[in-house]
């Protein structure tokens, strides 16, 4: 029987979540868009100010997955939201229940926080993703597109008076 463990990332597993991060780029085609390193999430993400939460799963005490979580707040509701940025399974490891077993863990984080919605978006490609969050009770919201303002337009937005 297969022991299967979610915990808390800490400092001392960045070089696994950029491993991770490497991996859910390459699976997703995005790969030229990855500029973190192990220094930069350990300040990010272990730092004064962390801006997400890091989980990782282990079965049998070999990395299969990991989640990366924060914070967000909705108006409407008047309460906060967890985000979902990343999950990610290796795809040897899926088809045991993994990644259910991982979004359910960020979905109780959720609810025992007091947070009035979980959300998380999908590529739009990627059918098996949509077919998974859909068995969960999820459903995609075709009323709202992602704007992302980065680079050189950020800096212009920002530094605009």
């Amino acid at each position: 029987m297969t022991t299967f463990v979610i915990r808390q990332a800490t400092a001392d597993d960045v070089a696994l979540v950029h491993e991770f991060i490497s991996e859910l780029a390459e699976y997703e085609h995005l790969t030229h868009l990855v500029v973190s390193t192990p220094a930069s999430l350990r300040d990010a993400l272990f730092g004064d100010h962390p801006g997400a939460e890091v989980l990782l799963a282990f079965a049998d005490e070999v990395p299969v997955g990991f989640a990366v979580y924060f914070h967000n707040f909705s108006t409407f509701l008047g309460v906060k939201g967890l985000w979902l940025e990343d999950i990610y399974v290796r795809p040897a490891q899926r088809r045991h229940g993994y990644g259910e077993k991982i979004l359910r863990h960020v979905a109780r984080i959720a609810h025992e926080r007091g947070c009035g919605r979980f959300e998380w978006s999908a590529l739009d490609w990627n059918t098996p993703a949509w077919d998974f969050y859909k068995s969960l009770g999820a459903v995609p919201l075709e009323d709202w597109t992602i704007f992302r303002v980065t680079g050189e337009a950020l800096e212009k937005l920002g530094t605009a008076s």
